[in-house]
């Protein structure tokens, strides 16, 4: 493995994962615990995310020139970088338009991470952690079709989100205040997204 695949990988586990920091604030002020387990079956949910859309991406792969398999990559992972960081800006006209009650669920659940707690027990069950893991999944796929498709290891790609998964969430679940927390968050979003964007761009170059 090259220098640039390895920058490559792991870029995608970090860019795939600062949701996740802004959850773990989030839930580190108001004392929600995040319990190992809970954590394990959200971070395996993202690495099965990433190794599903990433062996879709490895067998179009197997049809298409490498050039367009790069450029199809590139238009891929760019996208959901763009889509990423106007995200909070379309949030906030469809809250002000027509209310919560119409935001997607699982975007509303990144940016209210303590309704995953839905028996107010202040601790995220095993049950609980599916949904969770799925809403942080979502920036996976992308970057696991992005890694197939432009001939990346999936494996490794599918271990650096799952690592960095669990460490992001373990790590910022224990500090920060509240404005803290809403300043990260907002701020991981649109990190996670330029940082998207710079993948693309790197690979076609």
């Amino acid at each position: 493995m090259n220098s640039y695949n390895l920058w490559a990988i792991i870029a995608i586990g970090l860019a795939s994962n600062l949701d996740n920091a802004g959850v773990g604030i989030a839930y580190g002020v108001r004392k929600i615990r995040i319990p190992w387990y809970s954590n394990l079956a959200i971070s395996i949910i993202s690495l099965l995310a990433t190794l599903t859309s990433g062996l879709f991406g490895t067998w179009i792969s197997s049809y298409i020139d490498p050039w367009i398999g790069q450029f199809i990559g590139t238009v891929v992972i760019v996208g959901v970088g763009i889509w990423v960081l106007l995200q909070p800006l379309t949030e906030k006209k469809k809250s002000q338009k027509d209310g919560d009650s119409d935001t997607n669920a699982f975007t509303r659940l990144l940016r209210n991470p303590e309704e995953a707690d839905k028996d107010s027990s202040k601790s995220i069950s095993l049950t609980e952690s599916i949904l969770l893991g799925t809403a942080l999944a979502m920036n996976a796929l992308a970057g696991g079709f992005n890694a197939g498709i432009t001939q990346l290891d999936i494996w490794y790609t599918s271990l650096s989100v799952g690592i960095f998964s669990f460490l992001l969430l373990l790590l910022c679940a224990g500090f920060g205040e509240k404005y803290a927390a809403e300043k990260f968050g907002n701020t991981a979003t649109v990190i996670s997204g330029l940082l998207l964007i710079v993948i693309g761009i790197n690979q076609m170059f």
